[in-house]
């Protein structure tokens, strides 16, 4: 069990942390309450965040209380970004818009039913300003330049402001208010959740152990998988678009993926990197990953689809026998005979903002039939039988 719990855990802290709450568990015969803080500054789920929660899932399993904290106060503050900047503060609705939106696709891995969901908004808007300050005490300025993008942006001299200082304090005061074990986070998350720790103890409670996750790399191999790269893997994403996108992986990320992404057994994993180490064809693997991942977010029947919609469309030369997607211009387009190529694009591609399918029509990612076009506000006839291939992987006709 303690095996399976550590397995591909970056940081454990203290080092021996799990095994002593695992033993107060059983010796008081309670549930761990594990922890899980997100800021809904974005809706969309992607494989980077399904590292952490498939952590939580395995706690889960063992019985114990997997609780859910929604920065429904500190969304509306800015994290610090980690970027030398500070994040844009979200409105009141744009916190109950996405977080209603994250909570639906936590399902996709972790069983909600038996989840506990909580907003810090329910004791940090209850603060008076005197306890604020009470809880700033506790917490002194060197501690708070330990974390690295502090650091860096002083010594750049890159202004911090006060409100980012205190963001910290406040998600390790979440840990205080709920009586957290154990906190779960990636990398990046560190110096927030060893704040937990700090907190807890200033206010005579037990400490928590903290395991981070390692960052999952985007589809650009070297930059953490992120929504604002556009290199993410979207755990909403359809069957063929989710194969496609893991077929695009370079090389070099296998190994990764086959550890943080899919579900195989231990022993499983490690025949797949012996086989890439033997010398086999990396397309092989790449195609035993992406069917796993699509059978875990959607359903086997999925899987075997898009590997045969991936060999017709990508391993076939013939452009003959490409499938497009059906589009229905009288219900996509009612009272439109013509228009501009970036809106019809981001209306075939509705989960893409319209300034990546811009920037995708300028670098010459789209074709009308078999005509690359290069100016988002070309007008294009909305007329049967028109082919438009958008990116690598969406093909669609209008009928």
């Amino acid at each position: 069990m303690i095996s399976t719990l550590k397995e591909n855990a970056e940081i454990i802290l203290p080092e021996n942390g799990l095994e002593e709450k695992l033993a107060q568990a059983e010796r008081e015969n309670r549930k761990l309450i594990i922890k899980l803080g997100f800021d809904p500054t974005a809706p969309d789920l992607h494989l980077g965040h399904a590292v952490v929660l498939k952590k939580l899932k395995q706690f889960q399993e063992l019985g114990h209380q997997v609780v859910i904290v929604v920065g429904s106060f500190t969304a509306r503050i800015g994290d610090p970004t980690g970027k030398n900047k500070a994040r844009r503060p979200l409105t009141a609705e744009e916190v109950r818009h996405n977080a209603e939106t994250y909570i639906s696709q936590l399902s996709k891995v972790i069983d909600v039913e038996k989840t506990k969901i909580v907003f810090n908004s329910e004791w940090l808007d209850a603060l008076p300003f005197s306890d604020i300050i009470q809880l700033m005490s506790k917490v002194t300025v060197a501690q708070l330049m330990h974390r690295n993008d502090f650091s860096k942006r002083f010594a750049g001299n890159t202004p911090i402001a006060m409100h980012e200082l205190v963001y910290p304090i406040l998600q390790g005061f979440d840990s205080v208010q709920i009586g957290c074990d154990i906190e779960m986070g990636g990398t990046d998350q560190l110096f927030n959740c060893t704040m937990g720790r700090q907190l807890q103890e200033s206010h005579g409670k037990p400490p928590q152990t903290v395991m981070c996750m390692p960052l999952l790399k985007g589809l650009d191999g070297t930059e953490k998988m992120s929504k604002s790269l556009n290199n993410i893997i979207g755990l909403t994403d359809e069957p063929n678009e989710m194969f496609g996108k893991t077929m695009s992986i370079p090389d070099s990320l296998i190994d990764e993926f086959i550890d943080l992404t899919t579900d195989f057994s231990h022993d499983e994993k490690e025949e797949l990197k012996q086989r890439i180490s033997n010398g086999e064809n990396p397309m092989n693997i790449k195609k035993l990953i992406a069917g796993n991942i699509v059978q875990q977010y959607h359903h086997p029947e999925a899987a075997e689809n898009a590997d045969r919609f991936f060999k017709s469309q990508f391993q076939n030369k013939n452009p003959e026998e490409k499938a497009f997607e059906p589009v229905f211009i009288d219900s996509l387009f009612p009272a439109q005979n013509t228009i501009s190529l970036v809106e019809l694009c981001h209306r075939l591609k509705d989960k893409e903002s319209k300034s990546f399918v811009r920037r995708l029509i300028e670098n010459g990612g789209v074709k009308i039939d078999t005509v690359i076009k290069t100016d988002p506000q070309e007008e294009i006839e909305l007329r049967e039988g028109t082919k438009i291939k958008i990116g690598k992987r969406s093909f669609f006709e209008l009928l």
